[in-house]
């Protein structure tokens, strides 16, 4: 059921936010993220789509999304929750981060009208899901930090009809919003976007601090699936000695079960300059991690279904083979134990694999 309060009677899409205080000076504060932006009355924050209205906070995007499409669940990524099985998937406008590097700018980077072209109630959206075929809904193409509330209702109404719910994220968020924003997931994929603060502060105009913070406590205090993606831009983030200290602190501070997707970069939004990252980069990082300890190392944005392809820790048998988004051998039973061996792969794993493939349905919820 949904919790938010229309602040416009007139607008259905502008509630009253959460996580905010006034200051002395009659500005306001947003709590929600490490920005922690303070407006006067009619500012909007760093994502744009929360603003001080008459001296108190709002989400001016409820209900308001930037399309609907029904995918393969690996493509958010997620590789060891649900196999195979199809989610629907949407996002609204704004972000937190300024990423230069964005591969979703033309939504991320949107005003909140340029984009925002369909409305949906959070229980339309869980009974279009369930409507496709869907066995989860995932928060993503920006960061579903920014529509906190909006996630937060959808993922009620899609749990109350048995649905799962995701969300793909930078990990961005104050401590006195996390446990609310992950309390309603299932499962996440933090984007760990590098592991220097130089990096953060130059590309992404954030800091790493918070994202770390956010992955420990995600780990350690939730029962959230957590997978965690990096994306390996040459000469900025790629170093061995980098790489070396990301996959440290994952084993030391995450454990060697969260599966970690190492991504391709290509040029797009304000580093049309930079190259392509070679797969070279990719397969080199890989086997960092895996001398590392990490157990589920995957590449991404390549065709490379060794790198892909899911294997048993115990007895090295390939136990989901991929191609791209499409599965092929499946050797785990419906519990998500090793068939030849027993031993249970760490996720989420209910019944037998999907057969969604690659395909990506365009889905209108009214």
């Amino acid at each position: 059921m949904a919790t938010a309060t229309r602040i416009d009677p007139a607008d259905p899409t502008v509630v009253a936010g959460r996580w905010w205080h006034a200051l002395d000076d009659g500005r306001v504060q947003c709590d929600l993220c490490p920005r922690e932006c303070k407006l006067r009355d009619g500012q909007r924050g760093f994502c744009f789509v929360r603003e001080n209205r008459g001296n108190q906070m709002a989400l001016a995007s409820y209900g308001r999304a930037s399309g609907f499409c029904v995918d393969p669940i690996e493509k958010k990524p997620l590789n060891h929750f649900l196999p195979g099985s199809s989610v629907l998937s949407f996002g609204t406008a704004g972000c937190n981060l300024g990423c230069k590097f964005c591969q979703n700018w033309d939504i991320s980077k949107a005003r909140r009208d340029d984009r925002l072209t369909d409305r949906a109630r959070p229980e339309r959206i869980a009974e279009a899901a369930i409507g496709a075929g869907a066995r989860s809904v995932a928060f993503t193409y920006n960061d579903p930090v920014i529509f906190a509330e909006y996630a937060i209702d959808t993922a009620a109404a899609c749990h109350e009809r048995g649905l799962r719910t995701v969300a793909v994220t930078a990990g961005y968020i104050n401590p006195q919003a996390r446990a609310e924003f992950f309390g309603c997931l299932d499962a996440a994929n933090i984007d760990l976007k590098a592991f220097g603060e130089r990096f953060y502060h130059t590309l992404c105009f954030a800091q790493l601090g918070p994202v770390l913070d956010t992955l420990r406590w995600v780990r350690h205090n939730t029962d959230v699936w957590l997978e965690v993606t990096t994306l390996l831009i040459p000469g900025e983030n790629d170093s061995e000695d980098e790489v070396d200290r990301l996959c440290d602190f994952m084993v030391r501070e995450l454990g060697p079960q969260v599966p970690l997707h190492l991504s391709a970069f290509h040029p797009d939004f304000k580093m049309l300059q930079h190259p392509r990252t070679p797969p070279q980069t990719l397969q080199r990082a890989r086997a960092q991690a895996l001398r590392h300890g990490l157990l589920h190392v995957y590449t991404g944005n390549v065709h490379d279904e060794a790198g892909q392809s899911t294997y048993c820790p115990q007895c090295s048998t390939v136990l989901i083979e991929r191609d791209w988004y499409r599965l092929g051998a499946y050797r785990l039973d419906d519990a998500g134990h090793c068939t030849g061996c027993g031993h249970a792969l760490a996720g989420v794993f209910d019944g037998a694999a999907g057969g969604w493939g690659r395909k990506r349905l365009r889905v209108q919820v009214e």
